[in-house]
């Protein structure tokens, strides 16, 4: 499957398709004056004609093996200014989840904008006042709204949905605060329809240690929620479409390590590999709290 990306480079922004193997360089385009969301939105779903339309008559850059450290991802499609983005989700979509509450279309939350998205190897930040975080491991779909006003699906990335899971256990109406933590995503987009099965591991490493570790299972397979339905119930709100504005729609995880009685802490690590996928999201997670009230005891 195509995959596109951004990244800085010496201070300039780039664009490629290929993923970094060891030992191998990583071949770039100049951004300059490209617009990948008006390209992305071209080619209609086309691969072949998107890659062909952003690199026909242009020079790849081959950055070597050593030099790849230094280069900056982003997020896929972030747009320059930070307010046209904003990301979101669903709760409780997976069959795991399924009770007698589940309702016909499940709520959605706002993370924030495109300030909160992070790639590997960057802080997720958490509010002082949480109660129990936990990571969730997620697909993520990606939209860009055209100039007509319409959220067209674009391609899907993976990601780490970090939620202040206490807070919506003690109370149900408080879903909004409780998504208010950063988030991570992997750089890649990933120019295809939403994956059907994905599995992978979460590992947890505290004080350079391995806490706790299990697997998950995520992909749309595994949902309650048929995408046809709930997408289409989402962008029928008009006040999420501002022409330019670019979603990213956390669609929803499996059981974490909350569920395993794990709690995570100030400074952990939590490393999500989407195995089949070969992307791995490792970040750590910055919760400064009171000595009192913090579940290691740092």
């Amino acid at each position: 499957m195509t995959m596109l990306f951004e990244c800085t480079h010496r201070g300039e922004r780039y664009f490629g398709f290929d993923r970094p193997e060891d030992g191998a360089p990583l071949h770039l385009y100049p951004l300059k004056d490209d617009d990948l969301h008006a390209a992305v939105l071209a080619a209609d779903g086309d691969s072949a004609a998107l890659v062909a339309a952003l690199t026909d008559g242009k020079d790849a850059v081959a950055v070597p093996a050593e030099e790849l450290g230094a280069l900056r991802m982003r997020p896929p499609l972030l747009p320059t200014a930070v307010g046209d983005a904003m990301v979101g989700g669903f709760m409780q979509t997976h069959n795991v989840k399924v009770d007698a509450t589940t309702q016909a279309q499940p709520n959605w939350f706002l993370k924030g904008l495109g300030d909160v998205l992070k790639v590997s190897g960057e802080e997720l930040a958490v509010p002082e006042s949480a109660v129990t975080v936990t990571e969730e491991a997620e697909v993520v779909l990606v939209y860009v709204t055209d100039e007509e006003g319409e959220a067209r699906y674009v391609g899907h990335t993976f990601g780490n949905d970090l939620t202040d899971i206490g807070r919506f256990r003690q109370h149900h109406g408080h879903l909004s605060y409780a998504k208010l933590c950063d988030a991570s995503v992997a750089p890649w987009l990933f120019l295809g329809p939403p994956p059907v099965s994905v599995t992978g591991r979460v590992t947890i490493e505290r004080d350079g240690r391995e806490a706790w570790r299990a697997p998950f299972a995520t992909g749309t397979r595994a949902m309650h929620y048929r995408l046809e339905d709930i997408m289409p119930a989402l962008f029928g709100h008009r006040a999420l479409l501002h022409p330019g504005r670019v979603h990213y729609v956390y669609i929803g995880a499996d059981r974490s390590s909350f569920h395993g009685g794990f709690q995570i802490a100030d400074g952990d690590r939590v490393t999500l590999e989407f195995a089949e996928h070969g992307v791995t999201v490792s970040n750590t997670v910055s919760w400064p709290r009171p000595a009192a009230t913090n579940p290691a005891g740092r």
